[in-house]
């Protein structure tokens, strides 16, 4: 494409600067740049939401094994803990602790580690027993769930051991 400019040198300098503006400016690199902010923008909102529920984690955590202090001095007798089948029945665990709805679908045991009890069960599972895998302790029991009963952490637990967080060893915020 020949310039109308007579002073318009192709090794004059800025006869690169139109090319790369238009390059810049072309449908495929905008999208490309579009692209990338959006992916750095989904990561960035993934790691600020990681890191507020690992906080989340830790503070509820925290809050259990303050629980536990009030309640191993208290004399709270914990119970076997026990895993229910979606279909029936239920399979004894080697835990210990303490239920946290009423349905027993969810519970504490002594050591502060947080289970959801209930999963399909085999013939095996029932007869030999079940060793639930621990998950975060949330701050909110049932959210997300679908039958809609949301229970706070500490609700939970003050149904367990009414008052407790008077008798903390330590304030809970």
């Amino acid at each position: 494409m020949a310039h109308a400019d007579p002073d318009f040198s192709p090794d004059h300098p800025a006869a690169a600067v139109p090319d790369a503006a238009s390059a810049a400016s072309s449908p495929g690199a905008q999208d490309a740049d579009w692209a990338r902010r959006r992916r750095d923008a989904a990561a960035e909102r993934a790691r600020m939401l990681q890191a507020r529920q690992a906080a989340e984690h830790q503070r509820a955590a925290r809050i259990v094994a303050l629980f536990i202090a009030v309640a191993e001095a208290e004399g709270l007798e914990a119970t076997p803990l026990r895993v229910r089948g979606y279909g029936g029945g239920s399979a004894r665990t080697p835990l210990t602790g303490w239920y946290l709805r009423q349905d027993q679908s969810v519970a504490i045991d002594t050591t502060g580690r947080f289970y959801i009890l209930t999963r399909p069960l085999s013939v095996r599972d029932r007869l030999l027993g079940v060793t639930p895998a621990d998950e975060p302790v949330p701050m909110t029991i049932g959210e997300g769930g679908r039958d809609g009963d949301i229970v706070p952490l500490r609700t939970a637990l003050d149904r367990l051991l009414p008052g407790w967080e008077e008798r903390s060893p330590e304030p809970l915020a």
